[in-house]
């Protein structure tokens, strides 16, 4: 008779880009398999709530298509051609291939590229200890956090905020610019809570009737990068009906007087002809904000990813300091709490060996380095070799064409450290078979909570798959490089991160499987004092001296305005373009992740973007129909879909299929530009113009 498994529950955390960093429960089967995966109930902020396509993380773990051994390219860039090898042999080519890269153009030809698919500190970063140690081109990272993170701190003067879990203690929660059903569960759990149980209203801003909009009491759907001219009018009526805590105003910020004469002409109806918002509805918003102070505004990255997207953020910020929502115990704000962390990471990074004139090559820009792009490439020697790890840029990066074009350079060696066969790993010359969290030790933090988690190996890695880790030390053992980080494992180095950053040890967490560190109630409202030499939030913003790590003013930052205002400087519409496109999260995909698995794709189906249905008539375009979006970037081909929750003129295409997705393989990133927004740059995803016509396509094609 067959014995019943053995399910144990272990402690996990949700690895993924996301700012809830979920704490897990996960079913492990006689110790070498996952069962359900599940929200551990009692993290205050997790709550037992998790999305729905890391519930059923088994079918990424097992996926059929996983790649499990080393592999060579045999076959051209892209063709898919590879042989397996062993893990000597890889990485002894690699290695080689970055030396040969170094003796012909000197170590800044070599690029360690990565990002944020997995969000653990080791994991993540640790390619950044191989770079240092070696004096390989820096990565200026732009592509997320950097245009909303520095509108944030230009009000608070650093990148932290109230308490998440005292949403469920607000009267009014305001969610602006996140889709939180699709991107943020969590928040919608503490927001609930807050209607449920306190009769609070929700309020969401968004640019479509998205799953988000549809929750809330008061939803305000307005054109894309307008956001900046809707705080200001708010905080024009706040003003003009008594409902500024002048109070808060003359003992918290740093020119009151200045703003309220700024605002004067800021009128709902000045905003209504930029937002295209009703006067109504934003009367509306101001009332219900002015009758409830104790409101709690959860800002999300989208509304940041426009040209103006610093200064909307930061007018966003100004309306609760203006409402002196601060003040009170579910009040105030939040975009990220990653400020609270304060890692020390030499371990981790190397950055006792980090040389500060070695160059940064702009993320974002990828396209334009690897096309030999003499400003990108910051007038130092072509990109030859690279590392990839944790992103999957041929995907998701701006200006696609450049992007492919760049891979496909024969004098460019490429390894990939991949879970799956990328289009970014279709152009490599050797693809190594990477780890998920579930097979590797490492730490989390959570950038939209407050919470150390410790990740712990569960279950042996599938096939020969490597962590990072340990392709990294394997790497600079052949290189010839030393660092204390290559000798240590992860636990040793999570182990001495805690302690030299005051965090305890691992026993201890591993014990209390996570930590709060919350900073108290005073703090986290900066009631004494925000980040800035005087303790006074900025109305005001020099934005050059926003003390957001940069690598010098970018974009057009010297027309910036200093005071809260709608900047004009967004990809307008046009007689040529007539249609705004934003690019948003899918609800079953993340980023690129996800776009594997069977249940996601058969929720998402394919490639869709969303059409007013006036718009789609004056085109000529039904349900279903292809069309072809473009503009002077490319073109790119897919369905219509349409929906009277978008406005008029704009577009909105959720997810980031691969580009394989689209008939002619070319993905909606095709269509984003990679000019770095004021003041420090970052790539302007949600902001691009296009024109759009109804496309007939061969039945082989549907």
């Amino acid at each position: 008779m067959n014995a019943a498994p053995k399910i144990a529950v272990r402690p996990s955390v949700c690895p993924h880009d996301c700012p809830s960093a979920c704490a897990l429960e996960v079913e492990v089967v006689d110790g070498t398999t996952i069962g359900r995966v599940r929200g551990a109930p009692d993290n205050s902020y997790t709550a037992g709530v998790i999305c729905a396509k890391v519930a059923r993380y088994a079918e990424r773990v097992y996926h059929p298509d996983r790649v499990l051994h080393p592999l060579r390219r045999i076959g051209p860039k892209g063709s898919g051609r590879f042989e397996r090898i062993g893990w000597d042999e890889a990485l002894d080519i690699v290695a080689a291939r970055f030396r040969e890269a170094e003796e012909r153009h000197g170590p800044q030809a070599v690029w360690p590229y990565y990002y944020a698919g997995t969000m653990g500190l080791v994991m993540r970063d640790g390619i950044n200890r191989l770079r240092h140690a070696k004096g390989y081109s820096g990565q200026y990272s732009t592509i997320c956090i950097n245009i909303s993170w520095t509108g944030y701190i230009a009000g608070t003067g650093r990148i932290a905020g109230a308490d998440p879990r005292e949403m469920a203690k607000s009267d009014c929660v305001v969610i602006w610019g996140t889709n939180a059903v699709h991107t943020q569960v969590n928040v919608m759990t503490h927001a609930l809570k807050a209607r449920k149980e306190r009769g609070a209203k929700i309020v969401v801003i968004d640019i479509y009737e998205n799953a988000t909009v549809k929750q809330a009491d008061l939803g305000l759907v307005l054109r894309p990068g307008t956001d900046g001219a809707l705080a200001c009018a708010v905080m024009h009526c706040l003003f003009r009906d008594g409902k500024a805590d002048w109070d808060y105003l003359r003992g918290f910020t740093d020119c009151p007087d200045e703003l309220a004469a700024h605002l004067k002409d800021r009128t709902p109806e000045w905003a209504s002809r930029i937002t295209g918002l009703p006067v109504e509805q934003i009367e509306a918003f101001a009332r219900l904000l002015g009758e409830r102070p104790r409101a709690y505004f959860r800002l999300g990255y989208g509304f940041g990813r426009q040209r103006n997207g610093a200064v909307n953020m930061h007018a966003a910020l100004c309306v609760p300091a203006v409402l002196g929502a601060w003040k009170y115990e579910g009040g105030g704000a939040l975009h990220s709490n990653s400020g609270i962390y304060r890692w020390r990471k030499e371990l981790i990074e190397g950055l006792d060996m980090r040389n500060p004139s070695i160059r940064q090559l702009d993320q974002s820009q990828i396209g334009r380095v690897l096309t030999g792009d003499e400003t990108a490439l910051r007038g130092g020697p072509p990109v030859t070799a690279m590392l990839v790890q944790n992103t999957n840029p041929v995907s998701v990066a701006p200006e696609q064409e450049l992007v492919k074009a760049g891979f496909a350079r024969e004098d460019l060696f490429v390894c990939v450290h991949e879970q799956f066969m990328t289009e970014t790993a279709l152009m490599a010359d050797i693809v190594l078979p990477a780890t998920t969290f579930l097979e590797h030790d490492d730490i989390y933090q959570g950038g939209g909570h407050q919470h150390v988690m410790w990740g712990g190996a569960l279950i042996p890695p599938a096939g020969e798959a490597r962590s990072n880790h340990e392709v990294v030390t394997a790497l600079a053992e052949r290189l010839g490089v030393e660092h204390e980080g290559f000798r240590l494992s992860p636990r040793e180095i999570v182990d001495r991160t805690l302690q030299a950053s005051g965090r305890g040890s691992l026993e201890e967490l591993e014990r209390e499987r996570w930590r709060d560190v919350q900073p108290p109630f005073r703090q986290a409202h900066y009631l004494d004092g925000f980040g800035w030499p005087d303790g006074r939030f900025r109305f005001r913003v020099d934005w050059t001296r926003v003390p957001m790590a940069n690598d010098g003013p970018m974009g057009p930052w010297q027309s910036m305005p200093t005071l809260p205002d709608h900047w004009a400087v967004i990809e307008e519409a046009d007689e040529a373009h007539p249609f705004r496109l934003a690019t948003s999260p899918a609800r079953n995909f993340l980023n690129s992740t996800f776009t594997e698995t069977p249940t996601s794709l058969s929720k998402e189906r394919y490639p869709v973007v969303f059409v007013h249905p006036q718009d789609a008539t004056a085109h000529g375009i039904a349900e279903d129909d292809w069309v072809v979006l473009g503009n002077g970037r490319g073109e790119v081909r897919l369905r219509a879909s349409l929906f009277p929750g978008v406005r008029r003129g704009v577009l909105i295409a959720e997810s980031i299929w691969p580009n394989a997705a689209f008939p002619d393989g070319k993905g909606i990133n095709t269509l984003t530009g990679a000019d770095q927004v004021a003041p420090y740059g970052g790539a302007a995803f949600h902001d691009n113009r296009v024109w759009m016509r109804r496309l007939d396509m061969p039945a082989s094609a549907a």
